[in-house]
């Protein structure tokens, strides 16, 4: 569904939750750009209760990764939820759940303070989905960005344990319970040149297809990431795996479907530009960015508030 600003994805949720077949088989809705520290602002705003939009906006401005976070789809997003629940008896109403872990920016400093927050990115949504949905017996619509969904990771050489696990490879692996994986492409025509004539969107199931029996690179590629072995439980950036040493994954073993939203590249969501003018926010994110890095981070917000400036 929605993340990393694709303003498609945040759409297609949208048209999710306003969908009266979602709702009557979906409980929960796990979100990567929401911290858990709000969760009980969450819970209360979906549930019809008084929540000031300053207080809302939290959940999105305070995750781990730093940013302005996107004010306008997340409004959206909770607003829509918040309607579609008003509607329905209190044991149907949808629960969003905040999957990014409960950083303390107050009490973030230094890189390895971030760090020990940063790694908890797939172990703490497994966890809490575990906890809150499987133990309950409910069921949930994870929306993160893809490479949370890999079944084994791509970047450990295919290793998916300790450092390398993925919100589906801990879940799996710790409870049995199958995810259902989504992958989404716009170049499936490459493939499977009839995927021009589908509806848009579409969704297909991958196993037993000329699209599954692809290499997984090819719906995402990583020469120019290489791979990292995990050596005594952690990541040994050092000494990266030599090109002839890859492994390779049929994309059916990594995820279930694929979601054909289109040929064309998604439209990006920016940030609120009246946040600029509020200089002790950007200050407080410029000093998130350069604890969590890399600079390049805070030159984009720099040239976004400068080019919102009043001229």
């Amino acid at each position: 569904m929605a993340g990393h600003g694709e303003a498609r994805g945040y759409a297609f949720g949208l048209s999710l939750v306003h969908d009266s077949r979602f709702v009557a088989v979906v409980n929960d809705i796990v979100i990567e750009e929401g911290s858990a520290r709000y969760q009980d602002v969450s819970d209360r705003f979906v549930r019809g209760e008084q929540v000031t939009d300053e207080s809302l906006s939290q959940i999105w401005r305070n995750a781990t990764h730093p940013g302005l976070g996107l004010d306008r789809p997340w409004e959206a997003f909770f607003h829509a939820v918040r309607d579609v629940n008003s509607a329905l008896p209190p044991e149907r109403q949808l629960r969003v759940l905040l999957g990014d872990p409960p950083i303390e920016w107050e009490n973030v400093r230094t890189p390895e303070g971030y760090d020990k927050w940063l790694e908890q990115r797939d172990t703490f949504p497994a966890d809490l989905i575990q906890r809150e949905v499987l133990a309950k017996g409910r069921r949930a619509l994870l929306t993160y960005g893809q490479m949370h969904f890999q079944r084994k990771n791509l970047v450990a050489n295919y290793e998916s344990e300790g450092p390398a696990a993925t919100i589906v490879s801990r879940l799996e692996g710790r409870t049995g319970t199958k995810v259902f994986a989504i992958w989404t492409s716009t170049d499936l025509a490459k493939l499977q040149p009839d995927v021009a004539r589908w509806p848009v969107p579409s969704i297909a199931i991958v196993r037993g297809t000329v699209l599954g029996a692809a290499d997984f690179t090819f719906y995402y590629p990583s020469e120019a990431m290489g791979r990292i072995p995990i050596r005594d439980g952690k990541p040994d950036f050092s000494h990266p795996i030599p090109r002839d040493q890859w492994r390779r994954l049929r994309a059916e073993d990594q995820f279930d479907a694929v979601l054909y939203p289109g040929p064309e590249p998604s439209a990006e969501v920016t940030p609120s530009v009246e946040r600029c003018a509020d200089k002790a926010d950007i200050n407080e994110h410029l000093r998130r960015m350069a604890v969590a890095g890399p600079p390049a981070l805070a030159d984009e917000l720099k040239e976004f508030c400068a080019a919102a400036a009043p001229k």
